[in-house]
């Protein structure tokens, strides 16, 4: 219940007036760069089999209910989520009093008032990149970074689309799994090795009792048009309407199969946010070319 299911309009969306909130990035505020349209931002999920009452978004109440440490670690996708979060408990009650601290790759939003403290830990493979000797080193069997994440009564996981990048856009120019040191290997075995040395540290490191882990799945792109039907699309570029019906007429990303594979070797509770089919429904969410880049680069991604 809940997985599947359709966009449905709702005026009362959205939760929050994203141009008056100062967490969102320039590259991520398509309204502050000319996005034209607002009915995209109007739209709430129904699922399938239960009915969902209207939902009104109760902010003290959440910050009451939210009391501790929580982190978001992962990609600018899931970068996207926390700025959605921290925009939404900005907006909680007037006047509400805040810190955002940024020390490297961290960055940290607390309401000392409540208690509340949502970190967002940037870590686009999950394991570790070195820099050594012969070039940066992504290293399949090691995460350094977990010392970062203990503690937390709350972790959010995520991570794919940098697994694909190559040229100036891949941060390492070498991957080792054990001893094997490589140029390069399949993207989608490497993605799944990664995976195992994740849930393992989850294993290894997790007490269930303290903190409660989420794995933020696949989340699609819209850069071929042919995937919902629309021949000549120019990818997601003026699209301003999500797709209606409860199927989706393209495949779901093959690195949700190997989400789901390397979820199901893990001993301890990981609760899986099964974000894919309700995104690929949204070909209208995307930044388009109202990023950063505008026009010179067509972001159907994020």
């Amino acid at each position: 219940m809940g997985l599947w299911g359709s966009w449905v309009r709702d005026p009362s969306y959205p939760l929050y007036n994203s141009t008056t909130c100062p967490f969102i990035e320039k590259e991520f505020h398509c309204q502050k760069n000319g996005r034209p349209d607002r009915d995209y931002l109007q739209h709430r999920w129904q699922p399938t089999g239960c009915n969902l009452e209207r939902y009104s978004f109760d902010g003290v109440g959440f910050l009451k209910k939210f009391k501790g440490k929580n982190m978001f670690v992962g990609d600018s996708l899931v970068r996207d989520q926390w700025q959605s979060l921290t925009c939404l408990l900005y907006n909680a009650r007037p006047n509400l009093k805040y810190t955002l601290k940024r020390s490297g790759m961290i960055s940290t939003f607390t309401i000392m008032e409540y208690g509340v403290e949502v970190k967002l830990d940037r870590n686009v493979y999950l394991v570790d990149i070195i820099k050594e000797s012969k070039g940066r080193t992504l290293k399949l069997d090691s995460i350094e970074d977990g010392k970062n994440w203990r503690g937390m009564d709350m972790l959010i996981f995520n991570t794919w689309h940098w697994w694909g990048y190559r040229g100036a856009h891949q941060p390492w120019g070498y991957i080792q799994g054990g001893d094997l040191v490589m140029k390069d290997m399949d993207r989608t075995a490497a993605f799944e090795k990664a995976l195992d040395t994740w849930g393992n540290w989850v294993d290894t490191n997790i007490d269930p009792s303290k903190t409660r882990v989420f794995f933020q799945g696949i989340s699609p792109n819209h850069y071929r048009g042919s995937e919902w039907n629309e021949r000549g699309a120019n990818k997601c570029q003026g699209q301003t309407t999500s797709i209606s019906g409860l199927k989706y007429p393209g495949a779901l990303p093959p690195a949700a199969a190997v989400v789901r594979r390397a979820l199901s070797k893990i001993k301890k509770p990981v609760t899986l946010l099964n974000i894919s089919f309700l995104s690929q429904l949204r070909k209208d969410g995307h930044l388009s070319i109202y990023g950063n880049s505008g026009r010179r680069g067509l972001d159907c991604t994020h």
